[in-house]
């Protein structure tokens, strides 16, 4: 039987620094707690010490328990202890989930006497627990058991309660170092996804006779379901379409690179728009839930008879700017994904000298300012207008320019994509 020891400030000390030395380099859990239970073991006779912590607070590899139990982190001395239905491990039922319920030490001279007490293993005649805190919550309890009656007395329960406040502190750093390395790995993540989601978008303006091109798009987040692109369908011919994935981050940047792919696989077999999307309406439902849609605006330039013919499924207007004006281009059908049976229309215009398109995403009229006010639809025209005589590639900075002088803000809310095409000649 090992001698008692007061818990004396120096004492502490001694054993903090004890702690301190054991653990100093090492940030896997498992590997902390084992430390400090063999330090314990050297203070305290035990014939069987576990920790166990609430399975909800418990956010860390290899502890997935289901919500309400109380998963043991360590144990020594219990065997195979059902982690998942043991009534001892429910919050609230026997020692240990009564320490976690009340915060509170418990000591039992003789478990026989105490009707809280359930079995974990046969032997046992006595037990303390001491509760272990975090931010102020108990999250789980320190618990000894011996095989002998009244093997435990007040200064054991001190011990076992400054060795519970260890554990709570090496679970803390050990969960918040495991959150920094998730989030690190979240980052990475995203930031290659994001190479790869802007590496399915086009690198370049085309280089079309008698055209010129521009384009940006910026994501919400690290990437977006925001989509457009330039197909090439014949030596006449080019696609330019702009779409909008319901929703934002990752879902929709999924979605959106299956739609890309079934796109342009099937792009170059109409030469119809309102026919391809019918044809790409009946498809998505494969990849997409009921309640997630695509906005598309899909037109294909002639570049040699320099007509224009598109269907809006949809999606925000794009605006036409000419000699006499800017008109919205709207009409084609439902999005995508809406209704199995939906009817689209294919519409069609000339483009004369100078003319100039301008496509885009809700996310650009969505802008808002500090005091709740919306960009909108009139503003976007008239800027457009007030600098329809400037090159694509000028115009889109001015909108990008004057959206952020409207929010005071270089963020946006929703992915924000602009095209411009002009007819040069």
């Amino acid at each position: 039987m090992k001698n008692k020891i007061e818990l004396t400030s120096e004492i502490k000390y001694q054993l903090l620094r004890d702690i301190s030395h054991k653990i100093r380099g090492t940030l896997d859990l498992d590997k902390i707690l084992n430390l400090l239970l063999d330090l314990l073991s050297n203070i305290i006779d035990y014939d069987a010490v576990g920790i166990f912590i609430l399975s909800q607070d418990i956010n860390h590899p290899g502890y997935h328990y289901s919500k309400q139990k109380i998963a043991s982190m360590v144990q020594r001395g219990f065997g195979n202890l059902p982690l998942e239905s043991d009534a001892m491990l429910m919050e609230g039922k026997g020692i240990i989930g009564q320490t976690i319920k009340t915060g509170k030490s418990i000591i039992l001279n003789d478990v026989s006497k105490d009707d809280r007490y359930i079995a974990g293993r046969k032997e046992s005649q006595s037990e303390i627990t001491a509760p272990i805190l975090r931010d102020g919550k108990t999250i789980g309890a320190l618990n000894v058991e011996s095989d002998k009656l009244a093997a435990f007395d007040p200064d054991d329960i001190n011990i076992l309660n400054f060795f519970a406040e260890a554990s709570s502190i090496s679970i803390e750093k050990a969960l918040l170092h495991y959150q920094i390395l998730e989030k690190k790995k979240i980052e990475e993540q995203l930031k290659l996804a994001k190479d790869v989601q802007l590496g399915l978008l086009p690198s370049s303006e085309p280089e079309v006779s008698g055209y010129s091109f521009a384009s940006v798009c910026i994501p919400t987040y690290e990437i977006g379901g925001d989509y457009f692109d330039y197909i090439p369908i014949d030596e006449n011919r080019i696609a330019i379409v702009i779409a909008d994935v319901s929703g934002d981050g990752v879902p929709a940047a999924l979605i959106m690179a299956a739609f890309r792919a079934l796109l342009r696989y099937n792009a170059k077999l109409f030469s119809d728009p309102a026919k391809l999307m019918h044809l790409l309406n009946e498809h998505v439902s494969e990849f997409m839930r009921k309640r997630d849609f695509i906005s598309i605006f899909y037109g294909i330039l002639n570049y040699r008879d320099h007509s224009f013919t598109y269907c809006n499924c949809g999606h925000n207007p794009a605006l036409h700017y000419n000699s006499t004006g800017t008109k919205l281009l709207e009409g084609g059908g439902p999005s995508l994904n809406l209704l199995k049976e939906a009817g689209f229309k294919t519409v069609e215009l000339n483009l004369d000298k100078c003319d100039q398109i301008l496509f885009y995403t809700d996310g650009v009229v969505e802008v808002f300012s500090t005091d709740k006010k919306q960009f909108g639809l009139e503003k976007l025209i008239e800027t457009f207008n007030s600098n329809a005589d400037k090159s694509p590639g000028k115009i889109t900075k001015e909108i990008i320019s004057a959206t952020k002088n409207f929010s005071s803000s270089d963020f946006y809310n929703d992915d924000f994509t602009l095209l411009v095409l002009k007819r040069n000649d």
